[in-house]
Formats: C-alpha cells, structure tokens, sequence
C-alpha cells in the first residue's frame, strides 16, 4: 500500500489540541471550518472503527477540548486517548505507543495551530515513518499565513496535504461500502 493511501485498518485520527480557550482566538470562519470537517472524520472514524487519539496542550491554561468533540467522543467504540501534554507535538510517547499497538501506518491529523503543534506532530510522525495526511479544512491558525506556510513546508517534506472530504471518500474506497450514505450527507453538510 503506498503512502497516499488510506484504510481505515491501518489509519487513525489525531485530533491535536481543539481546546475551550484556544478555538476563540482563531479566524471564526477558519475555525467553524475545521470544527465541521473534524466532526465529520470524527464521525468517519466512529463508524469505521479507526483509532482516535485526542490531545490536550497544558489544559490547565487553554481548558480541556471544545464540548462538542468531547460528546463526539463519549461512548466511542475505538480507544480515545487523551493526553495532556507541555510538548508541542502530540506524538508523546504515549501517542506513539498507541499508534504501534493498534498496527497504524497513516495518520490524519488535524487541530490547532497548524503552525505549531500541527507542525510538529505531523513532523515527529513522518520522522518515524507513518505516512501522514493534513486535511487543510481541518487546521488553522491565529494568522492565516502561518497555516499557509505550515502546511506547504509539510508537503514539501512528504505529508499528504488534502482536505476532509478526499480522507473520508479514500476511506470509504467504495461508493458500495455500508456508511457511503451516511457518510456523503455529512461531506454534503460541510
């Protein structure tokens, strides 16, 4: 399988850093984006039984992650691993043990600040040698620019970056698959 490819198997999603008191200090329309594309590979992710990891960057300062993900999250069939963190990057090493333990060869990340912890986690994963997928609908940053050159520097050291719609079609591999309907009314929401 090359690297542009995504099984839902082999791939988990990394939801990095979409806290309470981080979101408002986005672009609104940059952040509902990204709210509405991470809910719809969170939902992706629930009905195809892929690996999510959550992250949290020190919550006792930027809260914990925004509400909606969180009920998003509850009664999720896969393994959610919150994980508080100092570092930027979210491969921690609980993160990345995780990855290994679930078999995972791709990685769709998505959150807050692109240019940042984004940044840094696809970075930290590409070093380690899982393939990685930056859906640009579902980053953002303070500054519009510093999301516009994080994530040209990622595809040019070899993340995929394409958008939510593209993850969850890829995924789905099959307009036959069991979840294509329910699937392509979300993409059509977005």
């Amino acid at each position: 399988m090359d690297a542009l490819t995504l099984d839902p198997a082999h791939t988990a999603l990394v939801v990095v850093d979409i806290q309470e008191k981080l979101a408002p200090a986005m672009p609104s329309g940059d952040y509902e984006r990204l709210l509405k594309a991470t809910h719809l590979l969170v939902e992706t992710a629930r009905l195809l039984g892929m690996s999510t990891f959550a992250t949290e960057q020190y919550p006792q300062g930027l809260g914990p992650t925004v509400q909606s993900l969180r009920e998003a999250f509850a009664g999720f069939p896969t393994v959610v691993v919150p994980s508080e963190k100092t570092v930027f990057s979210a491969a921690t090493p609980a993160v990345l043990e995780a990855l290994h333990r679930a078999h995972v060869r791709r990685v769709l990340v998505v959150g807050l600040e692109a240019h940042v912890c984004v940044f840094q986690t696809v970075r930290d994963l590409l070093g380690r040698g899982f393939g990685v997928h930056v859906p640009h609908d579902a980053v953002a940053s303070r500054d519009p620019k510093n999301r516009d050159v994080a994530l040209a520097t990622l595809r040019a050291h070899g993340a995929a970056v394409t958008s939510a719609e593209t993850a969850v079609f890829d995924l789905l591999h099959d307009a036959k698959h069991p979840h294509f309907r329910a699937l392509s009314k979300l993409v059509k929401a977005l």
